[in-house]
């Protein structure tokens, strides 16, 4: 991943504007502490109307919804659109340990057992 770089970030989501998508959503303030917060959702199927980034690092990118808003905050760094379409997202503590994820892709992310 590299650090974000906004214009590109925010060609990359007009790019995916009203287009069927699936979308990996994943937060978490570390496993191994005292006061552990996360919240994970993957491959909920989404389209949006708007889509943008904004902040000085870290970022934020909030995607318009028909009926609401999706919201990563805390980002710091991405991957531009590979060969499949997918926008990768991520943001990393100053350890380096990822804190948030956003990814968006037209097929579903690969799933595996998580309990």
């Amino acid at each position: 991943m590299i650090p974000i770089e906004t214009e590109r970030v925010q060609q990359a989501l007009d790019s995916l504007v009203n287009t069927d998508l699936y979308v990996h959503l994943e937060t978490t303030s570390g496993a191994y502490t005292k006061n552990a917060a996360s919240a994970f959702i993957r491959n909920a199927r989404v389209r949006f109307s708007h889509g943008r980034i904004k902040g000085d690092s870290p970022y934020r990118v909030g995607l318009k919804m028909p009926h609401g808003w999706i919201f990563a905050e805390g980002l710091t760094d991405w991957e531009p659109l590979d060969d499949e379409g997918r926008l990768l997202l991520a943001g990393h503590d100053s350890d380096g340990k990822l804190t948030v994820a956003l990814q968006l892709s037209p097929k579903p992310f690969s799933t595996h057992r998580m309990c």
